[in-house]
């Protein structure tokens, strides 16, 4: 059996000799079958020996060991891992008694401690899993879990967890957090601020957005239009345009708008607009009667009516930047052109890629289940004024002028009934 004398505590080692154990295990197996076979030809030696020849023998090896310690002072010597094996191995089944009489480098605890490490190694590399690590959790529920998160923005990891137990999924508190955290999700609960896009989307069945943009004709006329998109659906509804803005023309036109949902059985309940001086009271008056609630946008803040804001881009992108527009007639007509392809065939990105009509037809079923009594023959007692022609709408003159609607042939709304 070798011996490596060291003057250096083991405490004193570098860490890389005790790192490294675990790589070197084969070599410590073959030295530990190395040193069986050695000292197995050992024994066969002392076979023919006499017992005399044997204590004399053993007496040298004592004082030998004796004279080693004396000159290692308080240093303590380093055995190879295949040394401690053996002698565990060889050693182990002796009483501690007995042990004590040895003369040993080592004090028989150690001796008996290098045995049950030895144990406990074998028993460790039998008992460790294939892959390292805690087991990973089903990807099921981490799907689950990632969507009750996003569905329930005010929702912790620990709500979470509650209900995953009410429907019967057993999973440690720890193992949402973890998921949360692994998916970029914050796990506490300082998600509980909602932020306007998010209401948006929510209530994207309910909301209207209008706004005015300027365009000019090739003569330089400047030409206002009213446009009215629904966030669901992404349809637009192009109310007018007129080279004279006035409140009776934008009045005329929230009568109009409240009618077209009326016939298609809308159930919008709030319309974004901006704060700007062209909306009389009677805009919103109008639609209040129609039970549209008004919502307005924060001053210098058009990120919160962002949708009707990209139309409006979209249609100077792809239309008016494209088209020298002669007059209020060739204006209107190029903008109904555009809202037809614009409701009917262009795909949009905030519904999926899908056309209007696709999420027009959902929005609409959906709207007639809750209210499915609404129908357009039987809300005509309680209709507004009567719709008028988008042509003339285009002209305050032909509406409010010499050429005057017949009283007769308008219906007004008793406020009173």
């Amino acid at each position: 059996m070798k011996l490596k004398i060291s003057k250096r505590s083991r405490a004193g080692l570098p860490s890389a000799v005790t790192s490294t154990s675990a790589a070197r295990r084969p070599a410590v197996l073959l030295r530990l079958a190395y040193l069986g076979v050695a000292n197995a030809f050992v024994l066969l030696r002392l076979l023919p020996m006499s017992d005399w020849d044997k204590d004399v023998e053993i007496s040298a090896l004592r004082h030998q060991i004796t004279v080693l310690e004396r000159q290692l002072g308080g240093d303590r010597p380093w055995f190879f891992p295949g040394d401690r094996a053996f002698l565990a191995a060889l050693l182990h089944r002796l009483p501690v008694d007995t042990l004590r009489q040895l003369r040993l480098l080592v004090r028989p605890e150690t001796v008996l401690r290098w045995h049950r490490d030895l144990i406990a190694r074998r028993h460790a590399a039998r008992s460790r899993p294939k892959r390292p690590g805690r087991p990973r959790t089903i990807r099921s529920i981490r799907l689950l879990v990632l969507r009750l998160a996003r569905e329930n923005s005010a929702w912790g990891y620990r709500r979470i967890h509650g209900e995953l137990l009410v429907l019967g999924i057993k999973v440690a508190a720890s193992t949402v957090w973890q998921i949360l955290k692994d998916a970029g999700i914050d796990p506490a609960a300082k998600r509980t601020s909602t932020t306007w896009s998010a209401f948006l989307r929510s209530q994207a069945d309910a909301l209207l957005a209008c706004d005015f943009f300027e365009t000019s004709t090739l003569i330089g006329t400047r030409q206002y239009v009213l446009a009215v998109i629904e966030h669901a659906s992404r349809r637009i509804r192009i109310l007018g345009a007129t080279t004279h803005l006035t409140a009776a023309w934008v009045t005329q036109a929230a009568r109009n708008l409240a009618m077209d949902l009326e016939d298609a059985g809308s159930s919008m309940r709030y319309l974004i607009r901006d704060r700007d001086g062209k909306y009389p009271a009677l805009f919103d008056a109008v639609l209040a009667d129609a039970g549209i609630q008004v919502v307005f946008t924060g001053v210098r803040i058009p990120r919160m009516n962002a949708i009707m804001e990209r139309w409006i881009r979209s249609c100077r992108r792809e239309l008016l930047d494209r088209t020298l527009i002669w007059n209020q007639r060739h204006l209107l007509h190029a903008l109904r052109e555009y809202e037809h392809f614009y409701n009917t065939h262009r795909p949009h990105q905030g519904i999926a890629k899908r056309p209007t009509t696709t999420c027009a037809t959902t929005v609409s079923h959906r709207s007639s289940s809750r209210n499915p009594t609404r129908h357009p023959s039987t809300a005509a007692a309680w209709r507004h004024p009567q719709r008028v022609s988008p042509r003339r709408l285009t002209c305050t003159d032909d509406i409010f002028g010499k050429h005057r609607v017949v009283p007769a042939t308008v219906r007004t709304r008793n406020p009173s009934g």
